[in-house]
């Protein structure tokens, strides 16, 4: 009886812990996305000091999305460890979610630190034609960025729909 009551709470902290990580995750995109961006480019005196302050918040989420990333894993292990049929991740669940770390690899390991590399470079530049070329390779570049965090954005809510929906089904018996 106190093994599973134990198992109990062990795994309700670890859903939870899942729903706020992913909750951070899919909130934080959209505060930068819908506040800070706009806020930025609306109150900062130029693009310069702008663009740093963005790139900086941009690094700040992709630390915490590692965070994020490690307390899902583990949450996904824990639950398929449970070998409760409420508990367990769906197929589906794992799959979004590996793909949700796929881009997150991609874009904290490659992307946003040529990214950062680039805008850094363009800002240093004096001359104005070098500067406004710099700046378009490094938007040719941030392009692909901001759609990615898009797509990981999307993900994250329909991951988040796809967990309800199977605890719900699985709740009701009807997995």
């Amino acid at each position: 009886m106190m093994e599973s009551r134990a198992c109990l709470w062990m795994s309700r902290i670890g859903l939870t812990l899942e729903w706020v990580a992913l909750g951070v995750w899919v909130g934080g995109l959209v505060i930068l996305v819908a506040a800070v961006i706009p806020a930025v480019f609306n109150t900062f005196g130029g693009q310069d000091s702008g663009g740093f302050f963005l790139t900086r918040a941009f690094e700040g989420f992709n630390r915490a999305v590692m965070v994020v990333m490690a307390v899902m894993i583990a949450g996904m292990v824990w639950r398929r460890s449970v070998q409760h049929p409420v508990m367990a991740p769906s197929s589906l669940e794992i799959v979004l979610f590996g793909v949700m770390v796929l881009i997150a690899g991609i874009i904290i390991g490659f992307l946003h630190p040529q990214a950062a590399t680039l805008q850094a470079e363009a800002f240093a530049i004096k001359d104005e034609a070098a500067r406004k070329a710099a700046f378009e390779a490094f938007f040719k570049l941030h392009m692909p960025v901001r759609a990615l965090y898009m797509v990981n954005l999307c993900l994250g809510i329909v991951l988040m729909g796809v967990r309800v929906n199977y605890t719900l089904r699985v709740s009701k018996g009807q997995a």
